[in-house]
């Protein structure tokens, strides 16, 4: 299923629903109440909730509780995740083309010493989320924005210390992320080794447009990524480039608790702004759009 949160327009109500490739179904009004309008409850809810969704659609009948583009606004899959867990340069070719950035700030973090004892990243805010087809703005205090595919594993029951062959059990599905960075910003707080508003402002984490199950997926492993820059291929490459796979990355990060609805990213492949030889950053009229194979495409403009 392609698991999505949306509003009504006409009632502006919000609630959750499975996107059919033609139609949003409101699986809240399908049971009659009988699934939660919050994401993050309707994953914890567990196996019962997703069977409950599935013969909701199922036996859904005509345009009951279906609704078009037009009378929705698409929301995340998760609104408000309790945390979003961002793995750093996960892949290796990622990591070769940060050793090329000139800035003296890039300098000083040392990238060649970069070490793969095991996965290490950061957290960003879940107020920085925007969804699919939200503009974003440019924050006053940067002049160099720039964009990173990832994809996004959504976490779909609690998990402490899981073994990497247990992992997908404790995974609902996957979703597209676009790593909105300020490389300026990132840069300074990589000089003092910590990392926060480079990543981490309001609208610097756009994902969806949906949460699609593992039954759809297949090889978590193994999915085709583009990102386009107005039309342009910019990023291109394949999850299996990754330095950790996804039954690796959530049983590292399960040594903290993982919640429903939290979000580990893969991290990113090479292609983005900062590795041109003369970078020419975001600017309002932009359009990206990251595609994921079998998980869609997540649109992004760039406003004024």
């Amino acid at each position: 299923m392609k698991l999505v949160s949306f509003i009504i327009k006409e009632s502006g109500t919000q609630t959750i629903g499975v996107f059919t490739g033609e139609r949003y179904l409101d699986l809240v009004g399908l049971t009659d109440g009988a699934l939660p309008r919050d994401m993050n409850a309707f994953l914890a809810a567990g196996e019962a909730a997703l069977d409950k969704a599935q013969s909701a659609v199922a036996c859904a009948d005509g345009n009951l509780c279906a609704y078009t583009q037009e009378q929705i606004q698409l929301l995340a899959p998760v609104p408000r995740p309790g945390k979003i867990i961002h793995t750093s340069c996960n892949f290796d070719a990622h990591l070769d083309e940060l050793t090329t950035w000139q800035a003296p700030e890039w300098q000083s973090h040392g990238w060649g010493d970069f070490h793969f004892e095991h996965p290490t990243g950061f957290l960003e805010a879940p107020s920085c989320i925007v969804a699919s087809g939200e503009g974003i703005q440019i924050p006053r205090f940067t002049r160099q924005l720039d964009f990173e595919i990832e994809v996004g594993i959504v976490i779909g029951k609690t998990a402490k210390c899981v073994s990497p062959e247990e992992a997908l059990d404790y995974v609902a599905g996957l979703t597209i992320f676009n790593d909105v960075s300020a490389r300026d910003i990132q840069a300074r707080e990589h000089a003092n080794k910590v990392i926060l508003m480079g990543k981490s402002f309001d609208g610097s984490c756009p994902f969806g447009p949906w949460l699609v199950t593992k039954d759809e997926i297949g090889d978590v492993n193994n999915l085709d990524m583009k990102l386009r820059l107005n039309g342009e291929v910019r990023q291109d490459s394949n999850m299996s480039q990754t330095h950790y796979n996804v039954q690796q990355l959530v049983s590292w990060w399960s040594e903290m608790t993982l919640e429903p609805g939290d979000i580990i990213t893969t991290g990113s492949p090479p292609g983005v702004i900062s590795g041109m030889e003369n970078p020419e950053w975001l600017k309002p009229g932009d359009l990206i759009e990251a595609t994921v194979e079998k998980l869609g495409t997540l649109v992004t403009p760039i406003i004024e």
